[in-house]
């Protein structure tokens, strides 16, 4: 398949989880951000209440797929936080080296960094005397 249908796939299939978030049916969808650091990439999710233990990362080609599970609570009375699992598929923004993934996690955030394949390094530029 060439490049453009398969991200047209990938932003249906995250647009379906997005609406299955919202009806309260099926998997939750943690939010996630890209952020650019120079020499790496950085992937952050938000999954507060995710034991580590229960995450996984998979990285293929130009996709990484996280999925994990929160527990759901014991005798709610009224709840408004989703749980069960999720999986999520993001395709690298810029090229990374393959198998570079290191993972943390703090504060309910997994952060995950990617070395870039071509990093982008600022250089400061003098001015002319």
């Amino acid at each position: 398949m060439n490049e453009p249908v398969l991200a047209r796939l990938q932003h249906l299939m995250t647009l379906r989880e997005e609406v299955e978030s919202l009806a309260g049916v099926g998997p939750w969808t943690p939010a996630a951000d890209w952020c650019d650091g120079d020499t790496h990439l950085e992937l952050h999710l938000d999954v507060p209440g995710v034991q580590p233990g229960s995450l996984e990362l998979l990285e293929e080609g130009d996709t990484v797929t996280v999925a994990g599970q929160r527990p759901e609570g014991t005798r709610l009375l009224h709840t408004e936080r989703p749980s069960g699992t999720f999986r999520r598929t993001f395709t690298f923004p810029e090229p990374v080296m393959a198998q570079s993934g290191q993972a943390t996690l703090s504060g309910g955030v997994l952060v995950v960094k990617f070395e870039k394949r071509h990093p982008t390094i600022n250089v400061p530029v003098r001015g002319e005397d």
